[in-house]
């Protein structure tokens, strides 16, 4: 089985959060700093986030 590739996201605050966003099929909401390396994964579905200046800000 080929297991897809987890999603990265490019976040402009080195502060962020992740539900899994799948609704009721997430996982519990957690509070992610992106390390001095400017990036975090989620332990729980390891979305990577990227610090990125440039990136939307979040609403």
């Amino acid at each position: 089985m080929i297991q897809e590739a987890p999603e990265t996201v490019l976040v402009s605050s080195h502060a962020v959060s992740c539900d899994g966003g799948e609704g009721a099929l997430g996982h519990p909401r957690v509070y992610l700093n992106l390390g001095s390396d400017n990036r975090v994964e989620c332990p729980y579905c390891d979305r990577l986030y990227l610090f990125d200046a440039s990136a939307p800000k979040a609403a």
